[in-house]
């Protein structure tokens, strides 16, 4: 079933692209009417489509558009798909060095061996000053070097009572008595 103002505005628009291959052949310029029949034309085909439930049930409808009205980010698209993705180690070393640091002690707690956790740490605290001297742009770093000493100290406390509750869940075998004959010497 057509509609006839779908099938009216198809018609001009045939018109209107017949006159303007003749203007075109002719070298006059195409009249300033075909902008609008064009706009007719898809307007009336919108209508139709929403008529015939077209844009019913369309996934997010009624819902508000995901981080609209909060502040400019030119780079909106970058991070979306970072975090669709959930991709890792991308980013300015600002934001990379922040997140390494808010997970750093779940890290340090998977190690087994102080000398395993100084090594780590030197190494983010070698990171973190070499981003400092960085100046290629991008958010501050505002991250600061751990202190190795204190952060082994706190370590080795975590594990100290990781361990004891460790044994207070663990039942203690018991002993056994042992019935039997006994000898007397």
């Amino acid at each position: 079933m057509t509609d006839p103002r779908e099938a009216a505005a198809r018609y001009r628009a045939r018109q209107q692209q017949g006159s303007s291959e003749e203007d075109a052949d002719s070298g006059q310029a195409p009249e300033i009417s075909a902008a609008t029949d064009r706009a007719a034309f898809i307007e009336t085909a919108i209508q139709v489509a929403i008529r015939r439930g077209d844009f019913d049930d369309l996934p997010g409808a009624g819902k508000p558009i995901e981080g609209l009205g909060t502040h400019h980010d030119p780079d909106w698209w970058i991070r979306r798909k970072i975090e669709q993705e959930n991709l890792t180690g991308l980013g300015p070393p600002a934001i990379l060095l922040r997140t390494e640091d808010r997970d750093l002690d779940d890290q340090l707690d998977l190690l087994g061996r102080e000398s395993d956790v100084r090594d780590v740490l030197a190494d983010f605290n070698r990171r973190v000053i070499e981003a400092r001297r960085q100046l290629q742009g991008g958010p501050p770093v505002v991250t600061t070097p751990r202190d190795i000493d204190a952060e082994v100290a706190a370590w080795a406390e975590r594990r100290a009572a990781r361990f004891a509750a460790r044994a207070e869940e663990t039942p203690q075998p018991q002993r056994r008595r042992r019935f039997g004959i006994r000898r007397r010497g």
